[in-house]
């Protein structure tokens, strides 16, 4: 018998609905409720890394846990040491001793001898900055196809709106223009000797290339909060398909000392001095606002393709309370405290076998331009003057040895009084070749090696000789520097003063034009900025052929000095025979 079934329309609209709601379909699952959804991950693993740079100011060596617990010291830095103990810590890592001409080398991959900044910092009435024909590192970044930001301090000229960040390669700017100035209120102050007058001005700013504007709306808040929350929100907001580069550059620990009083709690109950406790709790500060960033990676599902790398831009400054324990020195000496500095690189990209090691390669900050543009975006160096910086990529992640044998940290010839074509021992410069290290000129003479002052190590001392002016180490043996072999080892001597006088026949003339007394920041509005514009075609081809014309010059004189020199020596032996 067959049965028919004869459902009303009704009936099969019910039918409809409860198939399509799957009340009948057992299988399903209904979906929780008020469940906080993960953040959409970027399946980006294929694709070019986005880079995060930090670089710390005047950070010492010991002042960081993964460098410093094991010495005493008490200062807390958990998440960078979590950064660096999952990450490739360098232990043989080198910098310049002060600021601009470690930045000038981050940002171009040469020596500070070769871009005309080897004297010293940009001080905010000389009218210079990083020379404007000098590729940066941003510009081969957004070449190879990234969106680059720069947050923090700058520290490399602003005479001309074309020496500012976003002149130089960078898409946007929120910083200082300056080396230093209040965390607080932003104003830094710059005492003139002729005539005699103390300048006081505000230095912060928002620029893009498009528009530049004075950060007036940060005023009162802490310099590394602003900083930080600034790089979040870059994070945060990015919707580009391109890669990011952040180059965040913190302003702490430089000197002034200042901090939120709430970070000094931690430290309360710490056997520290008052100023070391004060150092503490800024550099706490500061690990905590890059832990927020790493934080901010992760929940915006960039983290697994996202290099980190980390540095400080010289030694710890004598200044302040810093330690560069168990090395020798400060900032502004080249001894092992003042040019060896704390580093690391970090990223989930490297192997897990790779994760918790240390690189003993000997790497250089010239190093990062070339690794960052050929090892890590894919880029090329072309179109840029002869690097001093190897790309390390290959010596960091596959862990092969360094294709770096020396360094030059620098070479100053200003204020010398042996001018002329020949390297004197009374320039103050320092190289590194392999196991040795040469270091000439004054370097004062009170020699220490300060410890953490909650530690218990003892600072040391030594008086140097006012008139010693070369210094030789073997590095390797003795990387303290406690022991100077140069009256033991003349033939190295010699050997390193030779390349000392390599380096010098191409460095370029220093640039250190005298102080503008004409710029005034009250007549711009009570702001640090550009005062000067740039000159025309017309004018800066009389400049340079009255420039070629003084260099004409002065090889004539040196030539003819040298003449002089030889028949004087000529007559010499003439009269001994």
């Amino acid at each position: 018998m067959i049965f028919q079934i004869n459902l009303s329309s009704t009936c099969w609209i019910l039918l409809l609905c409860l198939l399509y709601s799957g009340v009948i379909n057992a299988g399903s699952k209904p979906k929780p409720k008020n469940k906080r959804l993960k953040p959409k991950q970027r399946d980006d693993s294929s694709q070019q890394p986005n880079i995060i740079f930090i670089l710390a100011d005047d950070l010492g060596y010991a002042d960081v846990g993964f460098n410093g617990k094991r010495y005493g010291s008490q200062i807390q830095t958990p998440n960078l040491d979590r950064l660096a103990r999952s990450g490739v810590i360098l232990s043989n890592y080198y910098v310049h001793h002060l600021c601009t001409p470690s930045r000038s080398t981050l940002m171009t991959g040469r020596y500070p001898i070769h871009t005309g900044l080897s004297h010293s910092n940009i001080i905010p009435t000389r009218p210079m900055c990083l020379p404007e024909d000098e590729v940066t590192l941003p510009q081969k970044l957004k070449e190879a196809g990234y969106v680059t930001h720069m947050v923090g301090k700058w520290h490399l000229g602003m005479q001309r709106k074309e020496c500012l960040p976003t002149y130089r390669g960078f898409d946007a700017f929120v910083g200082m223009y300056l080396g230093a100035g209040d965390y607080f209120t932003h104003m830094k102050k710059v005492t003139l000797i002729n005539p005699l007058r103390v300048i006081s001005a505000y230095d912060f700013h928002r620029d893009t290339r498009q528009n530049r504007t004075v950060g007036y709306k940060y005023y009162g808040r802490y310099s590394t909060h602003v900083f930080a929350q600034r790089a979040q929100n870059i994070i945060k907001t990015y919707r580009s398909k391109k890669p990011l580069f952040v180059y965040l550059s913190f302003q702490a620990p430089h000197t002034p000392l200042q901090v939120p009083q709430k970070y000094k709690f931690r430290f309360a109950n710490i056997n520290m001095t008052y100023g070391r406790k004060t150092l503490a709790a800024m550099i706490y500060c500061m690990d905590q606002a890059i832990g927020d960033i790493v934080k901010e990676l992760k929940n915006a599902g960039m983290y697994n393709n996202t290099v980190i790398i980390f540095s400080s831009d010289n030694g710890g400054s004598r200044e302040s309370p810093a330690s560069n324990w168990p090395f020798r020195g400060f900032k502004g000496t080249f001894f092992e405290g003042g040019v060896r500095a704390a580093g690391f690189i970090h990223t989930p990209l490297f192997p897990k076998s790779l994760r918790g090691t240390v690189n003993n390669g000997l790497i250089h900050v010239s190093d990062w331009f070339p690794t960052i543009i050929q090892g890590l975006s894919g880029g090329n160096t072309n179109g840029t003057k002869p690097l001093d910086g190897f790309d390390m990529w290959q010596t960091i992640k596959a862990r092969t040895k360094s294709p770096r044998t020396e360094i030059l940290f620098n070479i100053n010839t200003v204020g010398v009084n042996q001018r002329g074509p020949q390297f004197h021992p009374s320039m103050r410069s320092a190289l590194r070749m392999g196991d040795w290290k040469i270091i000439t000129g004054h370097q004062g003479e009170l020699h220490r090696w300060q410890a953490p002052p909650e530690s218990k190590h003892s600072d040391m001392e030594r008086t140097e000789p006012h008139n010693k002016k070369i210094w030789l180490f073997n590095i390797t043996a003795d990387p303290y520097e406690f022991h100077d072999v140069s009256e033991l080892n003349p033939a190295i001597v010699n050997v390193m003063l030779n390349r000392l006088q390599e380096y010098l026949d191409n460095m370029t003339t220093p640039v250190w034009p005298k102080m503008d007394a004409s710029y005034d920041p009250a007549n711009y509005g009570g702001v640090w900025g550009p005062w000067t514009v740039r000159p025309s075609f017309e004018e800066t081809l009389k400049a340079e052929k009255r420039q070629k014309a003084r260099e004409a010059r002065e090889r004539k004189k040196k030539k003819n000095k040298l003449k002089k020199a030889r028949k004087r020596n000529k007559k010499l032996k003439q009269q001994k025979s």
